[in-house]
C-alpha cells in the first residue's frame, strides 16, 4: 500500500495536469509557465503522449464539425449577395416612388387650388350679378365717341357707289357686338333700349362695319342724342350726293367731332329735330 500510495503521488507532482496541456496546446501559457511545459514535455514521454492524444481528439472533433455541420451551414457570399440585392431593390423603390407620390400630391394641390380658384370666381360673379340685378338701369349720357375706342372706319367706296345704294339707313349691329361696344364703355348697368350702338360714320357714307366705328350713342340723356346725329348723317349724305361736298370731307367731319359738324352744315348751334329732355 506504501508503494501505491507513492507512485501515486509520485505521479501527481511529476507529470502535467489535462488544464496545463491543453493551455499549452491552445497556447494560452505565460511564458514562464509555456518553458516549463516545454521543458517537462522534452523529458516526460507519458506527457508528451497524451498532449498528442488530446490534439488528435481536438483535431477530430475540428474534421467532424466540418464534415457534418459546416455543410448544412450555406456560404457568407450568397446570403450577402442576396441581402444587398433586397436593399437595393427597397432603395430603388423608394426613388421612383417618391417622386410619383410628390407628383401625385402636387397635382391633387393643384386641383384643390384650381378648384378653390373656380369656386371664387363663381361666387363673385354671382354677387357681382346679383348686386348689378338689384341696381337702377341708368343712361350715361355719351355724346361724343372715346377716340380710343371709336376712331371711325371706312370702305373703299366711291362717291357714285355711295350714292347708287337706295337704302341709307344703319345696318342692325348684332347682338354681341353691340355688348362688347357696351364693354368697352363701361357701360353695364346700363338699359340698352336706351341707346342705340350706332355708326360714328354711318354705312350711308361709307362707313365699315367695324367695332372701331361703333359707340353706344344715348337717344335721350343729351339734346346731342342718336336722333340729331340721324338728321346730321342724312344732310351730309344729300350734300355728296348732291355735288356740294366732298365724301372724304364728309367722313373726316363727321368722325372727328359730329356735333361742331351738325353746328357748321345746319348753321345753328341747338339741334333742330332732336328730343329735349
Amino acid at each position: 500500500m506504501d508503494w501505491v500510495a507513492g507512485e501515486t503521488m509520485l505521479s501527481e507532482e511529476s507529470h502535467l495536469s489535462d488544464q496545463e496541456l491543453l493551455l499549452a496546446a491552445d497556447g494560452e501559457l505565460s511564458a514562464s509557465d509555456a518553458e516549463r511545459v516545454e521543458s517537462h514535455l522534452a523529458a516526460c514521454w507519458a506527457c508528451r503522449s497524451r498532449k498528442q492524444e488530446m490534439e488528435s481528439a481536438i483535431g477530430e472533433f475540428i474534421r467532424l464539425y466540418q464534415r457534418n455541420f459546416e455543410r448544412q451551414i450555406p456560404p457568407p457570399d450568397g446570403p450577402r449577395a442576396l441581402l444587398k440585392a433586397q436593399l437595393a431593390q427597397v432603395a430603388a423603390m423608394e426613388r421612383t416612388s417618391r417622386p410619383i407620390s410628390w407628383r401625385l400630391t402636387s397635382m391633387r394641390l393643384s386641383w384643390a387650388i384650381a378648384v378653390a380658384a373656380l369656386g371664387l370666381v363663381a361666387s363673385a360673379y354671382l354677387a357681382f350679378h346679383a348686386w348689378s340685378a338689384r341696381q337702377p338701369l341708368r343712361t350715361v349720357a355719351v355724346t361724343v365717341p372715346n377716340p380710343s375706342l371709336t376712331p371711325g372706319a371706312t370702305i373703299l367706296l366711291d362717291r357714285r357707289e355711295v350714292c347708287s345704294e337706295s337704302n341709307t339707313k344703319n345696318k342692325p349691329v348684332p347682338v354681341a357686338l353691340q355688348r362688347r361696344v357696351f364693354d368697352e364703355y363701361g357701360i353695364r348697368s346700363a338699359a340698352p333700349s336706351a341707346y342705340e350702338v350706332d355708326y360714328l360714320i354711318t354705312p350711308a357714307l361709307g362707313g365699315a362695319d367695324d367695332i372701331h366705328n361703333l359707340w353706344p350713342q344715348a337717344y335721350t340723356a343729351t339734346v346731342w342724342n342718336a336722333q340729331v346725329k340721324d338728321a346730321l348723317e342724312d344732310h351730309l349724305r344729300f350734300l355728296v350726293c348732291d355735288g356740294q361736298l366732298d365724301l372724304e370731307t364728309a367722313q373726316r367731319e363727321i368722325a372727328g367731332n359730329w356735333i361742331e359738324a351738325y353746328k357748321k352744315y345746319f348753321h345753328t348751334d341747338q339741334p333742330l329735330g332732336g328730343i329735349r329732355e
